[in-house]
């Protein structure tokens, strides 16, 4: 199979009409970087964005798909022992995700899986756990929900989810097996990585892993500090993801286009490059603003930098990681 029939739109951050939604609240046209710096939050413009946002549909393989236009892509397997949701989107898409897993058979809905905390991933939670599906989690993962979280480089704060949001169920290892239709899905924690919360789920039979938001392809990614994330983490995560697949193994990202093994080993090395480029100048005692007026990472931005994390952004995030 080619990489190539499985892409995807990097709208699938529902950024697809974010500029849109700028101009509808703030009374100027925003390109998703100008979005990051405006004034309103862009948690909230996201989530209005979410709103308008199509959802597209790829099939991938032995009953496994993803559902691309919802905060990060949902991954979806059907069978006879109903679906299991590899995240949940964002609420204000819940009709076009509805009829959307309509289309891909009438099993019911029976298992999420958060991959971690932040709300593009979990924001669905509470509509999909009144449909009947259990929510399995990193425990971090509740302990975010559960309270109230601060994002600084987001300059936002998430209030305490409500009750049928949370997780009813929590690793309680670094591992755990499920049994879906006779087919194996491994979960397994990382070590702080994106967050301190994340997890893989691996469609073994189908040789299709959802990483979330350990692989942002082709994407300069966001790093949450604030709750346990740094860029060695990311890149621990990255080194795991590639030892854990092989050649053949289709890859979900939590934000861009499908991925392949060769993707996650451009991925690591850019993250590696621009966490010792950013470490170099950081000891050197520059401040973080000279750090990013020195553009650490122009040798990668052409490729990584032209989406929603712009370059400027993820250097800051390094800076505050190293």
């Amino acid at each position: 199979m080619n990489k190539h029939d499985f892409a995807l739109s990097r709208r699938g951050f529902c950024l697809c009409c974010l500029g849109g939604a700028a101009l509808a609240t703030t009374g100027q046209w925003l390109t998703p970087r100008e979005a990051f710096a405006a004034a309103k939050s862009q948690v909230l413009i996201i989530r209005e964005a979410a709103a308008k946002a199509d959802i597209t549909t790829i099939k991938l393989r032995d009953g496994v798909s993803v559902l691309v236009g919802s905060g990060g892509n949902v991954g979806v397997i059907t069978g006879k022992d109903g679906k299991l949701l590899v995240d949940a989107g964002i609420t204000a898409t819940r009709p076009k995700l509805e009829a959307a897993l309509a289309d891909l058979g009438k099993d019911p809905i029976t298992h999420l899986v958060n991959t971690h905390w932040h709300f593009d991933h979990t924001d669905g939670n509470e509509w999909l756990n009144s449909e009947g599906a259990a929510i399995l989690a990193h425990p971090n993962t509740l302990r975010h929900l559960e309270a109230a979280t601060r994002v600084e480089d987001w300059n936002f704060d998430f209030p305490p989810s409500p009750k049928g949001a949370l997780p009813t169920k929590l690793l309680k290892g670094n591992t755990e097996t499920l049994k879906l239709d006779g087919k194996t899905i491994k979960l397994k924690a990382y070590p702080p990585a994106h967050t301190d919360s994340d997890l893989s789920v691996f469609f073994e039979d189908a040789n299709v892993i959802h990483v979330g938001d350990t692989l942002w392809n082709g994407l300069y990614p966001f790093i949450d500090n604030s709750t346990g994330g740094s860029i060695d983490g990311q890149i621990n995560a990255a080194e795991a993801d590639i030892k854990m697949i092989d050649k053949e193994t289709i890859v979900i990202p939590g934000h861009g286009e499908i991925a392949n093994r060769q993707d996650l080993v451009e991925w690591r090395d850019m993250l590696v490059g621009a966490r010792d480029a950013v470490a170099k100048l950081k000891k050197e005692g520059r401040t973080v603003e000279e750090t990013i007026a020195a553009n650490p990472t122009k040798q990668w931005d052409a490729k990584f930098g032209q989406w929603v994390i712009p370059p400027a952004l993820f250097t800051r995030v390094v800076y505050e990681g190293v």
